[in-house]
């Protein structure tokens, strides 16, 4: 039983790492996509579109970072395998 909800949560884990990479890297892609072409289309806001930019990166690397420490405290620190244990 032990070793079973060990892999399960270690195979979720993985799953969960690899979508909270991926899907904010394509937001991140998109966003910069977004950027550029509001920068061609109005070259003179380009101050505003830039911050406006980092910014938005910033909020989306940090879900990455999210995604990343619950992972870790799953793989590392389980509080249900602690209880599965009893």
């Amino acid at each position: 039983m032990t070793s079973e909800f060990v892999i399960i949560s270690t195979v979720v884990a993985l799953l969960a790492i690899a979508l909270g990479v991926m899907l904010p890297a394509l937001a991140m892609g998109r966003a910069i996509a977004q950027a550029l072409d509001a920068l061609a289309r109005q070259p003179e806001s380009e101050r505003a579109i830039t911050r406006t930019l980092f910014i938005g990166l910033a909020m989306i690397e940090s879900l990455a970072i999210y995604v990343l420490v619950i992972v870790l405290i799953v793989l590392f620190r389980n509080p249900l395998l602690e209880y599965l244990l009893k």
